[in-house]
């Protein structure tokens, strides 16, 4: 018989895009940028020349450039990728070896944990916590860290919380890793980072502290286009950057070129569609707050520093695992949905709530039919207890 090896085990978070619901506050991202934001004000035939050839396989170089310059590099150290997953398969598959480990921050984003997984690279957990608003700990990271460690892989701002590493905590990660494993890459997926809130600054970005440190992130969340499947890796270390780029020829060849094209026309307008974008989050996130604060006797949250989603708790005084099921399943009733904490490796408690992808008068409902879900949920409880 033959045998087919379960390589990618299934998560439900593919939901996400294979079954849309009306109010869909799982989602992790802004409204979609529209193609005609982008086309507006071209001039000329400068994509209808453009030839549908191969690409470079490190990306396209003025993509590259704006890149880097946003990130404080040189284009040198810029690989495109197709989206942030080629970039998290990319780095996965080129440092896995036999006896290879790699840790991870937990909850995660469960492709980030996949890949690994698909790899054969033996996994240790780094959990951060919602009841330490999910920082990391220094005793935990020394617990999991070995001599063998050859990744570690986190992401600043975190998903699903929004929580982004500070300088203390990369400081003393850095200085661990130089006691325990001084040969591993530190890996920071930086895919949130650039979703402040209106006009707060943007954090530079991590990967110019160390040789060692290498970024990703894509055009899906900040900039609203995950369909043109372009995203990016930043590494100074020649030798690793030379070994993803012969495993980016060695599976896609090249990024789309089309896709590229447009990538480039996005950073070329980057502070015009980013300043809408991050008013829309701050907008959101009030609306948030203001939800989570009207509701504090049932629910708790971890106020995010950037992107367009939160981690909030259903209180476990009030809600029992199976109260949690029965409230997706009202969630459900009302066409609505959060993200459960079981796709990221959280608590059955905790959900991911995306408020970025709404626009106001849609999120004030959606939290309108949380409300009602909660209540009702609770309402029960209460009945039954009498």
């Amino acid at each position: 018989m033959t045998h087919v090896p379960r390589r990618f085990p299934h998560n439900d978070i593919m939901s996400l895009t294979s079954h849309p619901v009306r109010f869909d506050l799982a989602e992790s991202l802004g409204p979609d940028l529209r193609l005609g934001e982008l086309l507006a004000d071209l001039r000329g035939d400068e994509l209808r020349d453009l030839a549908l050839a191969y690409g470079p396989t490190e990306g396209r170089a003025e993509l590259r450039e704006l890149i880097a310059a946003r990130q404080g590099v040189t284009a040198d150290d810029v690989v495109t990728t197709a989206g942030g997953m080629q970039a998290l398969f990319l780095i996965a598959f080129v440092l896995s070896e036999p006896g290879a480990e790699v840790v991870i921050g937990q909850p995660a984003f469960p492709n980030a944990r996949t890949v690994l997984q698909s790899v054969g690279m033996s996994i240790a957990d780094l959990p951060v916590r919602f009841d330490d608003g999910y920082r990391l700990d220094a005793d935990r990271l020394r617990a999991v860290l070995t001599p063998r460690t050859r990744l570690v892989s986190l992401a600043s701002p975190q998903n699903p919380s929004g929580v982004v590493l500070t300088d203390r905590e990369m400081h003393d990660l850095l200085a661990t890793m130089d006691a325990i494993c001084p040969g591993a890459f530190l890996l920071v997926d930086e895919t949130y980072r650039e979703a402040v809130y209106g006009e707060a600054e943007v954090r530079p970005s991590l990967v110019g502290r160390d040789r060692r440190l290498v970024s990703c992130a894509s055009f899906s969340k900040c900039h609203g286009a995950p369909g043109i499947r372009t995203g990016w890796l930043i590494t100074q270390h020649q030798a690793l950057r030379t070994q993803l780029i012969l495993g980016k020829f060695n599976t896609t060849i090249s990024n789309s070129v089309v896709d590229e094209a447009l990538a480039l026309r996005i950073l070329q307008r980057g502070e015009t569609i980013m300043r809408g974008r991050r008013r829309h989050l701050a907008s959101g996130l009030q609306r948030t707050a203001a939800f989570v604060a009207a509701h504090a006797d049932l629910i708790e949250w971890v106020r995010p520093d950037a992107g367009a989603l939160c981690c909030v708790r259903l209180k476990r005084g009030v809600f029992s695992e199976a109260d949690v099921s029965r409230f997706h399943d009202e969630l459900a009733v009302r066409e609505t949905r959060v993200a459960p904490g079981s796709w990221f490796g959280d608590e059955v408690h905790v959900v991911r709530l995306g408020f970025g992808l709404l626009g106001a008068p849609d999120l004030d409902e959606a939290l309108g039919r949380l409300s009602e879900a909660l209540k009702s949920v609770a309402r029960s409880k209460q009945m039954t207890a009498d």
